[in-house]
């Protein structure tokens, strides 16, 4: 029951984050036949309830290759992509619209002692893709095999506000009325493109990415993709799709893209309502605009930290101090103006760092700009071996427990630390695993 209650109150903070916001979830048609399903529909209502506006884009590429299997189709692929001609589609569309039904009829379930009793949810789906068809590529007709060319992205806006789930199937239509296979990558990345979807959320039959040491990897950003996808082999052709997909996401604006192991039970909500999460989560926010400080930043520091210094905010740094210490600090900027500072000071014996320095400018303030340079100094504390971070405030005590700090007694700190700490200023210690 108390660790009910602790997951309950740390979730709240995130709960509020996610409402309103835009999330494209994409599942394969293996997801759809597995056992766990059903509690995939479940937390997907569940986010509905919360105020989180749902677009679903679903593969069916097991239904499908069944179905071509049953009437003795031969199944074609090129590239990944398969070939469909005239005869094919017929069986495509006969196994995508059963896979299309069921999902409508599971989030239409509202049986009394289930959790989705009560849940009312509004299904929507229709011609809301527009594609167009591969054509020839390298001597290869992929005939009814396409390519999505537009997203009704105002049609699915109107619909999620009227807190409908908008469902999105491996089909899209032609203006001429022809029909093409999709893939579902395709589709929902299209889709969250357009929407400009705070997240793109990739539920994946592969196992979770792990670095050389075997660790999982939790976050990357871009460029961080480019490197992988060039110096590992061993992804698979499935993770090494999904990774191609959040690169062009994130590039053309999805704020973050989540790739999670689909067969971890409440993975979603695991994702999204724990401090850790459980994917590796892809986004430019975390390192594009932030990064270490140089000698040449100084100045700009200096403009940001006096008005904390002069309220009492911030324990007062000479230049000198600052020009001695720069390589401890990291910066977020902004049109070439620093924005935000934080520093870092490790206690590698203790495997421990101390967290200091914080500023923001007033204008950037509440933007979850402060959040994502603690993330990108908790990124530097792990490459340096240190498990927690501690933190010395007078008056941000709250700001740092609602990102996982918690109450810790001066006696704890660091020994080098504690010799050195102010009993007249009386800040509060708090500390963070990593």
């Amino acid at each position: 029951m108390e660790h009910f209650v602790q997951w309950f109150r740390q979730a709240g903070p995130y709960i509020n984050a996610h409402r309103g916001k835009t999330f494209v979830v994409q599942f394969g048609g293996a997801a759809v036949d597995s056992d766990g399903f059903s509690s995939l529909i479940h937390d997907l209502a569940l986010l509905n309830a919360l105020g989180v506006r749902l677009v679903l884009a679903h593969g069916a590429r097991p239904q499908v290759e069944q179905r071509l299997r049953e009437a003795g189709r031969e199944l074609r692929y090129v590239n990944g992509l398969r070939l469909t001609d005239l005869d094919d589609l017929r069986y495509v569309k006969q196994a995508v619209g059963r896979v299309r039904i069921r999902i409508e009829a599971l989030l239409s379930m509202g049986v009394a002692n289930s959790p989705m009793h009560g849940a009312r949810l509004r299904v929507v789906s229709g011609n809301l893709i527009t594609a167009r068809p591969l054509g020839v590529r390298e001597g290869v007709d992929y005939r009814f095999t396409g390519e999505v060319r537009r997203i009704d992205d105002r049609a699915i806006r109107l619909w999620l506000d009227q807190n409908a789930i908008v469902l999105l199937s491996p089909l899209g239509y032609s203006p001429t009325g022809e029909i093409f296979n999709l893939s579902a990558e395709d589709v929902a990345t299209a889709t969250a493109m357009a929407l400009r979807a705070d997240k793109l959320l990739v539920l994946s039959e592969s196992p979770a990415l792990r670095g050389g040491d075997g660790r999982p990897i939790r976050e990357l950003s871009p460029s961080d993709v480019e490197r992988l996808l060039a110096s590992r082999d061993d992804l698979g052709e499935e993770s090494t799709r999904h990774l191609g997909q959040a690169l062009q996401a994130c590039r053309a604006g999805v704020r973050r893209i989540h790739l999670l192991e689909r067969s971890v039970e409440g993975a979603l909500l695991l994702e999204l309502f724990t401090r850790d999460g459980i994917g590796t989560l892809i986004t430019s926010d975390i390192y594009e605009g932030l990064r270490p400080a140089t000698i040449d930043d100084i100045g700009g520091i200096l403009a940001l930290i006096q008005p904390l210094e002069d309220d009492g905010t911030l324990v007062r740094r000479s230049r000198e101090r600052l020009e001695m210490e720069i390589e401890r600090f990291s910066l977020l900027e902004r049109d070439g103006a620093i924005i935000g500072c934080m520093a870092l000071y490790p206690f590698p014996e203790e495997h421990i760092g101390e967290l200091a320095c914080v500023a923001m400018h007033p204008n950037y303030r509440n933007s979850g700009r402060a959040e994502s340079l603690l993330r990108f100094i908790e990124r530097r504390a792990r490459e340096q071996g240190l498990q927690r971070l501690f933190v010395l405030t007078t008056r941000a005590a709250h700001w740092f427990q609602e990102r996982g700090f918690e109450p810790a007694e001066v006696t704890e700190l660091p020994v080098r630390k504690l010799v050195f700490y102010n009993w007249q200023r009386r800040s509060k210690v708090f500390v963070k695993p990593l």
